[in-house]
């Protein structure tokens, strides 16, 4: 198990990003490669990084209340409600998905994050002990529908901009904002941390991705991406840190190699240092939609902590 290190470290990760990851991103194409996970949330932090230098003041200053909440139990009791308000972004009748693969997405979120998923007891024995019930309800808002005669959006933010032909987010603050459109580049999502403005803040679908019925395409047809990109959006790194044997600022997840994809077998073990069995079925890895179903108690201690008094999303625990 890893042990935290918390102002290098998260000096580390606002400033860098995998580059293996990144060369994956071509915003031009809308081409979706299907047979493998594909987040766009650390390019879409880097380019933030590049546009806006105080953007990693905030993400540092954002990591030492997050450790110091967690340090000293200041975190949120009680089952914390989100309003989600999903945006449509189609230019074909299969991008304009029904309200009942929304809401099937919304059901799906509530299953993950308070343990109640039909898979959560095919945790194995060694994560038994620290698998979690997050606490975190979500409640479907609102659904704004527009056309357009765009074919794909990329990880620009356009989809949130109106002036560039999408839908402003409504009350970011208040909501937690979740586009639905075609992404490409082989994009299933991408979500932005806390700090980052909130003209942008929310989380991005592609519409193949979004729930567990309609146009839900497998293997990722679970509705287990938005149930990773929200992870993003609540604080949370990708388990493998981001580059070999990385840190993800959680005490309870093993190390590991890198991202695994598809359904690996178990056990699985890390050749990073005491060669680890690593967290495969963690929704912040890259595994296929059926074969992940866990998040972890330190996990949910980090995305608490950014709902208390003071945290960068309190204003949802109001």
């Amino acid at each position: 198990m890893k042990k935290i290190l918390v102002l290098a470290s998260a000096l580390l990760f606002v400033l860098g990003c995998s580059k293996e990851e990144s060369a994956k991103l071509d915003e031009k194409s809308a081409v979706h490669f299907a047979a493998q996970r594909g987040c766009g949330s650390m390019h879409v932090l880097e380019e933030q990084l590049k546009s806006d230098p105080s953007l990693g003041t905030r993400m540092r200053d954002i990591e030492t209340f997050t450790q110091e909440a967690i340090a000293s139990n200041r975190l949120v009791n009680g089952v914390i409600e989100i309003p989600v308000v999903v945006n449509v972004l189609y230019r074909t009748t299969a991008e304009n998905i029904s309200l009942a693969q929304i809401q099937s997405q919304i059901d799906v979120l509530n299953q993950d994050f308070n343990g109640q998923n039909p898979d959560f007891n095919m945790v194995p024995a060694d994560f038994s002990g620290v698998k979690a019930n997050v606490g975190i309800r979500f409640v479907l808002e609102q659904v704004i529908r527009k056309q357009t005669n765009k074919t794909s959006w990329g990880t620009r933010n356009d989809m949130k901009n109106s002036k560039k032909g999408g839908i402003a987010p409504t009350s970011p603050a208040t909501n937690l904002n979740m586009w639905v459109c075609t992404i490409g580049g082989g994009i299933l999502g991408y979500a932005q941390f806390p700090g980052g403005s909130l003209s942008t803040d929310g989380v991005v679908i592609d519409s193949r991705y979004f729930g567990n019925t309609g146009t839900a395409t497998a293997p990722f047809n679970k509705g287990r991406t938005a149930t990773h990109e929200v992870g993003h959006w609540m604080n949370l790194r990708h388990i493998w840190g981001d580059t070999t044997c990385g840190n993800d600022f959680v005490a309870d997840t093993p190390v590991h190699n890198g991202p695994n994809y598809g359904c690996p077998s178990q056990p699985h073990f890390s050749t990073c240092s005491g060669t680890p069995r690593e967290m495969t079925m963690n929704y912040m890895d890259y595994s296929d939609d059926a074969c992940m179903y866990m998040f972890s108690n330190g996990q949910k201690s980090r995305m608490l902590a950014i709902f208390a008094a003071g945290g960068p999303r309190n204003s949802f625990a109001q």
